[in-house]
């Protein structure tokens, strides 16, 4: 039933972004010729107007076949007043900008929806102390509530590391003990780390971690648009900087993952509740926007580097140089997506 959901996930998301080519296509009086979700054979086809409508046998991605673009061949165009070919650059653009955006908005909107059902948050309880740290030589206990940290109100776990990593020198921690307040003063100790990307870092800490005491914000309607835009915005610049990391090397290659682990961890979130598969579903969807939005060739941003370049100079691309550039570009997606499968074959043996 997992692996189902997270089949139904992926093809909803493809489905979302084709939908913005399409919206932005047909706005600017483009034909749209094709209208797929999945490659391979088509199992499934209808014809609305000019634009056939299908599901294909592979359901690892989709497209959109508008007249006179074909990524099989660059080079087949059309001059037609319906054709892509026939309309503006910054047009193109727009066209090419309105998938990588439906992904955007969808991670939007389900961040947008997170928050009006509730978000879990851990209470900022103290609960285990570490010996012979800052926490303990100031008297922190066990239960113990923090309220503020040098004048800044703490209402969650997660703004308490937030707070003592941003100040400087000592920090005045106030406690809530049984009823009562008091303000405890504090020499945070500075230890080498690792980030997310493996890369080595200071931090300051206290030696406290919290106790599983946590309660579900529901934020109100306003509240809710900053929440999913902060979020959306988050996530976006986290996806960005993975991909810069792996680029740089500071992420090993081995760390790509493929599609069977797109579907293991989906299945895995849509077993965890309908807020867990919400939250990872809004990731792959920023995902596939930021992913579609690198300079590379038969990808959207490839495309964008082309019109902006023609924008720029006046005249179109070498039609030859563009067709090699697009037959590499696929040739990269291809090793990607096959060294993203080996990890994720790795994975699972072991």
């Amino acid at each position: 039933m997992g692996i189902l959901v997270a089949l139904l996930v992926l093809s909803f998301l493809i489905f979302f972004h084709e939908l913005g080519h399409f919206a932005a296509a047909r706005f600017f009086g483009v034909q749209v010729d094709v209208f797929s979700i999945g490659f391979g054979k088509r199992l499934w086809t209808k014809k609305i107007g000019k634009t056939e409508w299908s599901l294909s046998a592979i359901p690892l991605g989709g497209y959109v076949k508008m007249k006179g673009q074909d990524d099989a061949d660059p080079t087949a165009k059309s001059f037609d007043e319906d054709s892509y070919n026939a309309k503006k650059p910054w047009q193109r653009i727009i066209i090419l900008l309105a998938g990588p955006f439906a992904n955007f908005l969808m991670a939007f909107l389900l961040y947008l929806a997170i928050a009006y059902m509730g978000v879990p948050k851990l209470l900022a309880y103290v609960g285990e102390v570490g010996k012979e740290t800052p926490a303990m030589q100031a008297g922190l206990q066990k239960g113990d509530k923090v309220i503020a940290i040098n004048g800044h109100t703490i209402c969650y776990w997660e703004e308490i590391g937030k707070q003592i990593n941003e100040a400087k020198g000592d920090i005045r921690l106030v406690v809530e003990r049984n009823g009562t307040t008091s303000t405890l003063t504090l020499t945070p100790k500075v230890i080498e780390d690792q980030n997310i990307f493996g890369e080595k870092i200071t931090r300051r800490i206290i030696g406290i971690s919290p106790m599983p005491k946590q309660t579900t914000v529901v934020y109100g309607f306003i509240e809710g648009f900053e929440y999913a835009w902060d979020e959306t915005v988050r996530s976006s610049m986290l996806i960005f900087q993975s991909v810069q990391k792996l680029i740089t090397g500071v992420v090993g290659a081995d760390k790509l993952g493929g599609i069977i682990t797109i579907v293991d961890v989906t299945a895995q979130a849509s077993h965890a509740g309908i807020l867990a598969l919400f939250f990872f579903t809004a990731l792959i969807s920023v995902n596939l926007g930021v992913l579609n939005l690198l300079p590379i060739p038969a990808l959207d941003g490839g495309h964008i580097m082309f019109n902006l370049y023609e924008m720029v100079t006046g005249k179109e691309p070498n039609e030859q140089v563009m067709y090699y550039m697009t037959v590499t570009g696929w040739v990269l997606l291809g090793g990607l997506m096959i060294l993203g499968l080996y990890n994720d074959i790795n994975r699972l043996m072991g």
